[in-house]
């Protein structure tokens, strides 16, 4: 590994992205829109947006994420970029890792965008301590970029890496608890959820909603979330390929 390749890696994805105003857009401007949305919807009940906006405040930034990560690491590979990069001497770890440290710059700009929207001119009111509710929206943002980065190794167009979304994304986003206790669920839904790491955000926001203070249960979420992140990266690196296929 190399600090300077990774670093280098990671300025020429901010550089691309830089002159490309539509994904900047998507990733700034789209979540903004669906958590305004969401406050007036229940413009009249303000309580019901402080218990739904903490989760979505998450989850947002992990499904928008995942969707430029994959697409855009996609692109590297189906034009040719990706395999010229590694007939050099650029261990595969510095150009993941490299991917990551700009995505996880823009997860971090978007969490601060978002973040500073919906507690502030939105209005959201949290129990637990706002620096832990960022903290955890950040993760959440983080780990939609690795994810993104592991599964466009296993799409060959843009159309089928977006195709991932349905099918990676959503059954987390329907067993995560949000829309119905997972106490509640049939057991196999239940043990399925136990597994996801949705699951954890949502549980993570919700306790931050409703407690005050730091507990263990929310540290725990939130290094459960950051060992997801990790073992995505991991992942990512066992599949990427020198050659194209």
């Amino acid at each position: 590994m190399s600090a300077v390749r990774t670093i280098a890696t990671a300025r020429r994805v901010l550089t691309q992205l830089r002159h490309d105003p539509r994904t900047i857009a998507l990733l700034l401007v789209v979540p903004c829109v669906l958590m305004t949305l969401l406050k007036y919807m229940f413009d009249g009940e303000p309580a019901v947006f402080d218990h739904t906006g903490a989760p979505l405040l998450g989850i947002f930034p992990l499904i928008v994420m995942f969707l430029i990560t994959s697409v855009a690491t996609l692109r590297e590979r189906t034009s040719g970029t990706l395999e010229r990069l590694l007939t050099m001497p650029l261990a595969k770890l510095d150009l993941l890792l490299g991917y990551a440290l700009a995505f996880g710059l823009l997860a971090l700009v978007q969490a601060l965008v978002v973040f500073g929207l919906t507690l502030g001119p939105l209005g959201l009111t949290v129990a637990g301590p706002t620096w832990l509710l960022f903290l955890v929206a950040l993760a959440n943002g983080l780990l939609g970029t690795a994810l993104g980065l592991f599964v466009s190794a296993f799409a060959a167009t843009e159309f089928q890496a977006v195709q991932f979304l349905p099918a990676f994304i959503l059954p987390q986003f329907l067993l995560c608890g949000l829309f119905a206790s997972r106490d509640s669920m049939a057991p196999v839904l239940r043990w399925i959820s136990d597994v996801l790491p949705l699951s954890y955000a949502v549980e993570a926001m919700n306790r931050l909603t409703a407690e005050s203070g730091v507990s263990s249960l929310i540290v725990r979420d939130l290094f459960i979330l950051a060992g997801c992140a990790v073992l995505a990266l991991a992942l990512g690196a066992a599949t990427l390929r020198r050659r194209s296929a």
